[in-house]
């Protein structure tokens, strides 16, 4: 999937993806091992389990990793004789380990002669078929299958099936919990402190009955039970069973006699608790009893296909494009990232997912992209996210304090409660050099929880959450905004200094110590819409609640009227005629384009390119990712020339077309959502190109598109916003005004769409595009009409009707 040609990649995705809702894998291959068991790994929300083998132990090839939504730990290291601390999404006890022999034989440990893999997207089933030759030439054909429940989030489930193909006699199957697991999944974080558990207790109950319990640092504890039932020839039998116990470990042995052609089935259910669980007393019991109700795997797989047929109801996206196999795999790891288990939990969206521990399992800004799949099918789990953001304001508040600032300063990279997690040193493995990191300044961080906050609302006009918890999170991060502009005479407007933009490459200035850049445009332009959005969210407000809170924030006219103000004197720079990423990219240096092509096949990791040189990317015009074109993605074009006009600068109608074309030319797309991002502003330029950058971001973790990276964690955000640019991109879905407006842009590759969305409170919105028309439909549940916009007019739609827009 790593070749540069389009034909070759085509037959090893068909290959990978024979049908839209299968993915699979043949034969053993130790440099992918890791990336196979990324995405195929299998979660429900509450927790995720990659998709190692059961026999496997983390060995530089597999990395068995089980991880529970919100379980993080905190740990010092130490680094170039400075103590830093850490905080990690924490690798949790393996509950996988199944092995077998055949008596007198050695314990399977793998590779298997032969082996396919294969996940079933439409029902969440990991199935691995292998064929296991021992020393003795003993053939035995090995069947299993592992599911995640959907149904009962604590329950995950391994069913083994062993058919002896040239031997008979005694079989042994060896089980286990195993909680003396570490966090080694990442080379980078290698010499840093990985041992987050410590074991309590373990052992067995007088029915077979395995359970286990650890404690990360942080207190919380872990408990596991597991069940097993064998099966013979399909009838249930009784096998004898051995048990043993250590430290963090607790074994069981099962014996079976068994004959050429019999298949020996070993059901292995595990339940899984911890003591921050809600309605949750003592999470061994829980654990205990939650095992001893659950039913055989059949019945497990049922309910829990189930659940999995209800979501891809939720999740319909019908286009007509060889591509739907990537597009459902990108789903799927949403939905088993957040779903309805991780609502009541308080936690955020892990930029990588539940998959792996790259960025140590942080929440950074990618629910920006998640949240605007889940606003229009989920909107429950959006508000979810955005309750947590709120948990966490008192936080961002004592963040901003030490700033020197008022308001609400949110982390660029969080974890467990909302404090800045992000390193403040790096290592760039090309020069084996520790450097300091500042990414912690990328303060644009407040201003896509403040976007996620208007986006919520207009897809739902849920103005009781507004009111609750949205306007005050706003408001913090509008004051906050004000507090950290400072006015330039010179120049009669305001400045924000200091802060990086989203594109990372540059963290300084070339000819200063000093850290971060000054009127990043992206940081600037968005501080000005969150200034503006936070005196819309007020009028919104009922009198009463309005009054609440402009009293507990001591919020009065004059605040009030600088907000206004600093809103619309925010400086944004400019140079030949585009908008510069940030005041004094003009003064930088072009890059010998040609000579670094030349030199290295690959640039996505320009910056540790050039610091293993000696040299720096703040010294050129170089970006990792779309930095300023980030205004295109999150606004309509309209809409970025009225926020520009705001600011005092004329915007016209070629802006967009230049600046595109300006850094598209300077962009190495360093991170997988960079591709999202250039997808959806070429759309209104260069429809083919928009297409190459969607089909770029749809299957990026399946070609490890990063070179390696997806192995320790997917990109949860470019999943998602490549299932939007389907979603609301090509079919020029927008959300504002209280109206659904509509401006499909279909590329040639792609001739019709069909979604069904959940848009304030409608549960049945149908939108079909295709060349000629666009139609909305709406379902019968509620008696309030859409308005719907489309080129100047605006239409209702009411309950039951549908209209039909002539392109």
């Amino acid at each position: 999937m790593r070749s540069d040609s389009p034909e070759r990649q085509a037959e090893a995705l068909h290959r990978l993806m024979p049908d839209a809702w299968t993915l699979r894998y043949s034969g053993f291959a130790p440099l992918d091992e890791g990336l196979r068991e990324a995405l195929c790994a299998v979660g429900n929300g509450y927790l995720v389990t990659r998709g190692a083998a059961p026999e496997a132990v983390a060995d530089g090839v597999h990395y068995p990793g089980t991880y529970l939504a919100g379980c993080y730990d905190r740990t010092d290291s130490e680094i170039g004789g400075r103590v830093f601390t850490h905080e990690d999404l924490v690798n949790c006890p393996n509950w996988l380990p199944v092995t077998f022999r055949c008596a007198g034989g050695d314990w399977f440990t793998g590779p298997p002669e032969q082996q396919e893999l294969e996940l079933d997207l439409r029902r969440g089933v990991l199935t691995r078929r292998a064929v296991c030759v021992d020393g003795a030439g003993r053939r035995t054909r090995l069947v299993q299958r592992r599911i995640a429940s959907q149904a009962r989030p604590h329950l995950v489930a391994l069913e083994t099936v062993l058919t002896a193909e040239n031997w008979s006699g005694p079989l042994e199957v060896r089980s286990a919990l195993d909680g003396t697991v570490a966090n080694t999944g990442v080379p980078r974080y290698t010499g840093l402190t990985s041992r987050h558990l410590t074991p309590l207790r373990q052992g067995h109950d007088p029915d077979g009955t395995l359970w286990l319990e650890v404690s990360t640092g942080a207190g919380r504890r872990i408990a596991l039970a597991a069940r097993h039932r064998v099966r013979l020839g399909g009838r249930p039998v009784e096998a004898a069973s051995a048990t043993r116990t250590s430290e963090g470990l607790a074994v069981r042995t099962l014996t079976v006699e068994t004959a050429a052609g019999l298949a020996v089935t070993v059901d292995k259910a595990v339940a899984v608790h911890t003591s921050h669980d809600p309605a949750t007393g003592d999470p061994l019991d829980a654990a205990r009893q939650l095992v001893a109700e659950a039913e055989d795997f059949d019945h497990l797989l049922a309910e829990h296909a189930l659940r999995w047929a209800q979501l891809w109801r939720r999740c319909r996206i019908d286009a007509d494009f060889p591509g739907l196999g990537p597009l459902h795999l990108d789903l799927f790891h949403l939905l088993q990232t957040y779903s309805e288990h991780s609502a009541d939990l308080d936690v955020g969206v892990p930029a990588r997912g539940l998959h792996g521990e790259a960025y140590r399992g942080h929440v950074f800004w990618d629910e920006l992209f998640v949240l605007r799949v889940l606003d229009l099918r989920f909107p429950e789990l959006a508000r979810a996210v955005l309750r947590h953001r709120h948990r966490r304001l008192d936080a961002a508040r004592r963040a901003a304090r030490a700033e020197g600032r008022q308001g609400a300063s949110y982390p660029w990279q969080s974890g467990s409660d909302g404090q800045e997690q992000s390193a403040r040193v790096h290592l760039n493995p090309l020069s084996g050099r520790w450097l300091p990191d500042h990414s912690h300044l990328q303060r644009h961080i407040g201003s896509a929880v403040a976007y996620n906050i208007w986006q919520y609302y207009q897809a739902t006009g849920d103005l009781d959450f507004l009111a609750e918890a949205g306007a005050e999170t706003l408001l913090e991060i509008a004051r906050y905004w004000a507090s950290a502009a400072e006015y330039v005479p010179s120049r009669a407007h305001w400045s924000i200094r200091g802060v990086l933009g989203p594109d990372e490459y540059h963290d300084a200035y070339p000819w200063t110590d000093r850290p971060g850049l000054d009127d990043n445009a992206y940081t600037n332009v968005l501080a000005s819409w969150v200034l503006a959005r936070a005196l819309d969210t007020l009028g919104l407000l009922p009198g009463r609640r309005r009054g609440e809170l402009t009293e507990r924030l001591a919020l009065d006219a004059t605040e009030l009227q600088r907000w206004q103000d600093i809103g619309r004197h925010l400086h944004v720079p400019f140079h030949d005629g585009v908008i510069s990423q940030f005041d004094g990219y003009d003064r930088l240096a072009e890059l010998d384009w040609d000579a670094y092509r030349h030199r290295y096949p690959d640039l996505r990791r320009l910056d540790r390119i050039l610091e293993a040189e000696g040299d720096t990317a703040n010294r050129y015009r170089v970006s990792k990712q779309a930095d300023v074109l980030m205004l295109w993605y999150l606004f309509s074009a309209h809409e970025v020339r009225d926020l520009l006009r705001r600011l005092g600068h004329p915007a016209g109608h070629e802006l967009m077309r230049r600046t595109v074309s300006y850094y598209l030319h300077r962009t190495v797309h360093g991170s997988t959502l960079s591709s999202v991002v250039h997808a959806w502003v070429l759309t209104r330029c260069d429809r083919r190109a928009s297409w190459k950058h969607f089909r770029d971001a749809l299957t990026a973790d399946l070609r490890d598109a990063q070179g390696g990276t997806t192995r320790e964690g997917i990109h949860l955000g470019a999943m998602a916003g490549a299932a939007d640019l389907l979603q609301r991109c090509y079919t020029g879905l927008e959300l504002r005004e209280d109206a659904l407006w509509l401006d499909p842009r279909l590329p040639a590759a792609l001739s019709g769409l069909a979604l069904d969305l959940h848009y304030r409170g409608h549960w049945g919105v149908r939108i079909t595009v295709d060349r000629q028309t666009a139609t909305v439909a709406l379902g019968t549940d509620r008696q309030e009409p859409v308005t719907v916009r489309f080129r100047g007019a605006a239409v209702p739609v009411g309950p039951g009707e549908s209209r039909t827009f002539t392109l």
